[in-house]
């Protein structure tokens, strides 16, 4: 109870595992543990072999399907390019439902069939999302002219403003995107629709000192579903079905895809 509750931030992919025909995966872990060993950021010891496991079925063949980067007491760290999708970036990309997120995850979510008003083929659940290039920790943003698509900016605060996100000057805190499928927050296995698919922004992160214990050191986020096919992305909807979405969509209907009970238009 005195330790930060985002300490014990296991990702939806490290909670589905068994359900994709991945047991092994899900049996190196014991999520009654936290992730991370508190007081520090390792680790907990039972745990970094499940985290440092390769899944393939969590890596695109357009990525280089490889880690991105290491530490927190591990020699390696299994990468992942799918998220699920906390809603439409509102909050300040806030992982908190009552903050604001409005899509089917979000911290301590248990989203149910009848939660999602707007309709389950008309809900994104999960995207794809690039692994991450260049330097950790670094404030040259000149990297960024050439791989936006791979890089995300970083303040340390939250919630998430525009204009703190045009104010950053850190970039790739601490770790490369993507970096651990287990990892239940946005550099890894959360994302949301702020920006569009595949936009030229770069992404956005942030972190609160909330006093809270149960917000405090929780990640915020813009992050957005990415890929290297060409024009595009592929999501996942509520009802299971696979679709791919151009670029250019329009962003009041990306926005309105992202969100399980927005009120929107049954269909676009």
């Amino acid at each position: 109870p005195s330790h930060p509750h985002t300490f014990y931030r296991w990702s939806v992919l490290a909670h589905i595992t068994p359900f994709l025909e991945q047991s092994n995966a899900y049996n190196s872990l014991d999520l009654s543990l936290p992730l991370f060993a508190p007081p520090g950021f390792s680790i907990s010891a039972p745990n970094i072999a499940g985290a440092g496991l390769i899944v393939p079925a969590f890596l695109c063949p357009s990525d280089v399907q490889e880690p991105v980067s290491a530490g927190f007491g591990a020699a390696q760290l299994g990468p992942t390019n799918y998220a699920a999708c906390t809603g439409n970036g509102a909050g300040g990309g806030t992982p908190f439902f009552d903050e604001g997120a409005n899509g089917m995850y979000y911290v301590n979510s248990a989203t149910r069939t009848a939660d999602i008003a707007d309709g389950m083929s008309n809900t994104v659940a999960f995207s794809e999302s690039t692994l991450g290039t260049d330097a950790e920790n670094t404030g040259n943003a000149q990297f960024v002219q050439q791989s936006p698509q791979t890089v995300y900016r970083f303040v340390y605060t939250a919630p998430l403003t525009d204009a703190l996100a045009a104010s950053a000057a850190i970039w790739n805190v601490s770790n490369r995107r993507g970096f651990m499928w287990v990892n239940g927050e946005y550099r890894c296995t959360l994302y949301n629709h702020y920006y569009g698919p595949n936009s030229p922004t770069p992404d956005c992160l942030g972190v609160t000192f909330n006093p809270n214990v149960a917000k405090r050191l929780a990640g915020y986020g813009w992050r957005a579903a990415r890929s290297f096919h060409p024009g595009g992305v592929n999501v996942a909807m509520a009802d299971g079905s696979v679709q791919f979405q151009s670029e250019a969509v329009d962003l009041v209907v990306w926005k309105a895809l992202a969100t399980a009970d927005g009120g929107e238009p049954n269909s676009y």
